[in-house]
Order: structure tokens, then C-alpha cells, then sequence
């Protein structure tokens, strides 16, 4: 019924907008062809041409609703639809919902820009909620073991005649292990943020080798107290564009996992290399290395290859390393062997 209404309301306006411009395109003519043939029109000659008049306007204004019907259909109700449904999905907690584009011939400009922002809010909206469940669920699971530490050291703690020397202990291992959890919490923040939304790197150029160096020398104090030896091979002027925070945490990854699994007298290496179109960063060490099933896994998120480590990461740090090199578009790999060390490169491309 509301389709008739509305039907009827365009045909009416048609009919008065006709019926407006072809009387007085039918008057302007008539008078200029009476005042330059002086043709004089009689009564019936000019009923005749009402009568036609009236009918052409009838008929095209049938001709214009149908026609801006049709076109209504197509440029604007079909698309309203499909707005209408994916909304209805979201709401329903569909974040999967999107409207495929239309095409520019066919839809006004407008539309077009409504469907960009509602996929894009789609987006948002779908990275919000897998953030959400996948910290719930990740974070509930990585929990209980750190948890049930400082519960543990905390019971300890609360007994009175507890000597001052495992009172400090127990405390620092309070402490520690609180920190592990903050660490945990936040890697999982950056990675769910860097898989599920759409991240634009804030590329700026800089020098590769001085961050490579400043890197570095934040795990001066640990290669010191093992007595690791460092072997460094570092270009100079290696200039690229990309997000210098983004590589930092790359570069921080790899040295932590090379110091972590290198025992004490072993050997650490970062070169720098480059082609004439790619600069190559290599993190080699000398620790316990990976078996080839441990090396399929290493870039999936809380896996451990080797459990005597697990007190000191949480298996988010290889994930984060692959998804910042592929967000700038670069590349990674890595080399292992058991018992003899492990080395990962690193590929990005030159400024």
C-alpha cells in the first residue's frame, strides 16, 4: 500500500511538472507562429490540441514514474537493501557483514562513499570483537599458570616465621612473574591489533645500522654476565622507509630470543647486509637450536618449542616479528639446527 502511495505522490508530481512545461512550450509556439504567419487558431482547432496536449501529458508522465521508478530500483532501493541486510547481520553479531561495492554508472557517488565507511566501520567493529574474544581466551588460558605462581608465593609470604632470605625470594619471584604477565597482556594487545586491524605503518627514512646498533646495546649487561661473545658486521648508510617503532620490536625479538637460548660462553652475531634494492638483517646464535617440527611452529602465537624456557617468554614474540615483516611487506626466515643454533634473516626493502 505504501509502494501505491508513494507511486501515485511521483506520478502526480510528474503530471503537474509536464503539464507545466509542455503549456508553456505549446503557448510560446502557437504565439510565435501566429505573429510570424499569421495563423489564427479557432475554437475547435484549439480543443483539438488541448484534448492531444492533454493526453501526451498524461502519457509521458506514466513514461517519467516508470522510468524514475526503474531507476530508483536499481541506483537506490536495491542498494538501500543491501545496506539494510549487512547492518541487520552486524547487529546480529555478524562482523563478517559487507556491501559489495556498486558500480559508479550506476549508483550516485554518494552511495558509494556510505558503502566505504559502513565496510570500513564493519571492519573496525568485526577487529574490536575478535580482540576481545581472542585476549579473553587467550589471556584466561596464558593466566592460570603465572596466577597460581604469585598465589603460591604469596601464601608463602604470608607465613610469619618465614626467614628474611626467602621472604626476599619469594618476592622477587612475585615480582617477576607479575612482570611476565604485563609483558604477556601487552604483546597480546599489539599482535591482536596488528592481525585484526588495519594498520598504515608510518614509514619514515632512517639509518637501519644505527637501530640495528642501538638494539643492541640493551642487552649489553646480558651478554656481559654470560660472557657471550658478540660478532657484529654492520653496513654503513643503509637507509630505508618504514615504521621505525614496528622494526624496533623486530629487532628486539630476535636479539632477546638469541640471548635466551644462547648458554653462557656462546656466541651472538648481527650482520647487515644489502643488494641493490633490499637491505638483509641476520640474527645468528649458538644455543640450543630447534628441531624441524619446532621450526614449522615458531610463528604461531603461545607455541614454545622448548619448555625449560617457558618462565622467561610467553610465545608471542615470533608471531608479533611475522606479522610487523608482513605488514611491511618484507620477508623472514629461519635456519636451525638442533643442539647448534639458530638464525634468523630478515629481507625489507631499501629506501
Amino acid at each position: 500500500m505504501k509502494r501505491f502511495f508513494r507511486a501515485v505522490n511521483h506520478y502526480i508530481v510528474f503530471f503537474l511538472l509536464v503539464a507545466f512545461l509542455v503549456t508553456c512550450c505549446i503557448m510560446l509556439f502557437t504565439n510565435a507562429l501566429m505573429d510570424s504567419l499569421g495563423v489564427v487558431l479557432t475554437e475547435e482547432n484549439l480543443a483539438t490540441a488541448a484534448k492531444l496536449t492533454f493526453i501526451n501529458v498524461i502519457a509521458l508522465s506514466m513514461l517519467f514514474t516508470l522510468i524514475d521508478t526503474l531507476r530508483r530500483k536499481v541506483t537506490v532501493e536495491r542498494t538501500a537493501r543491501r545496506i539494510s541486510e549487512a547492518a541487520r547481520r552486524i547487529v546480529a553479531g555478524d562482523f563478517s557483514a559487507r556491501v559489495d561495492k556498486p558500480s559508479r554508472f550506476t549508483n550516485d557517488e554518494h552511495f558509494v562513499e556510505i558503502i566505504d565507511c559502513f565496510n570500513r566501520m564493519a571492519e573496525e567493529l568485526g577487529s574490536v570483537e575478535t580482540l576481545r574474544t581472542d585476549f579473553i581466551s587467550n589471556v584466561s588460558h596464558e593466566m592460570k599458570t603465572p596466577l597460581a605462581v604469585m598465589h603460591n608465593y604469596g601464601t608463602l609470604l604470608a607465613s610469619p616465621e618465614l626467614a628474611d632470605e626467602k621472604r626476599m625470594e619469594y618476592a622477587k619471584g612475585i615480582i617477576d612473574t607479575s612482570r611476565r604477565l604485563a609483558d604477556m597482556v601487552t604483546n597480546i594487545l599489539r599482535l591482536n591489533k596488528l592481525e585484526n586491524q588495519q594498520i598504515f605503518p608510518h614509514a619514515e627514512e632512517y639509518d637501519l645500522g644505527g637501530q640495528l646498533c642501538e638494539c643492541l646495546l640493551q642487552y649489553e649487561n646480558i651478554w656481559e654476565k654470560n660472557s657471550i661473545e658478540i660478532e657484529t658486521d654492520i653496513a654503513d648508510k643503509v637507509q630505508v622507509c618504514a615504521d621505525r617503532e614496528l622494526l624496533s620490536l623486530v629487532w628486539n625479538n630476535l636479539l632477546s630470543n638469541a640471548f635466551k637460548f644462547t648458554p653462557a660462553g656462546g656466541r651472538v652475531s648481527l650482520t647487515l647486509t644489502t643488494t641493490e634494492h633490499q637491505a638483509i638483517v641476520n640474527v645468528r646464535d649458538t644455543g640450543s637450536g630447534m628441531s624441524a617440527e619446532t621450526g614449522a611452529h615458531i610463528f604461531e602465537k603461545f607455541y614454545q618449542g622448548d619448555p625449560s624456557h617457558a618462565t622467561r617468554g610467553n610465545g608471542l614474540g615470533l608471531a608479533l616479528v611475522k606479522r610487523i615483516v608482513d605488514i611491511i611487506h618484507g620477508e623472514i626466515k629461519v635456519e636451525s639446527e638442533l643442539g647448534k643454533g639458530t638464525s634468523f634473516t630478515v629481507t625489507i626493502e631499501r629506501a
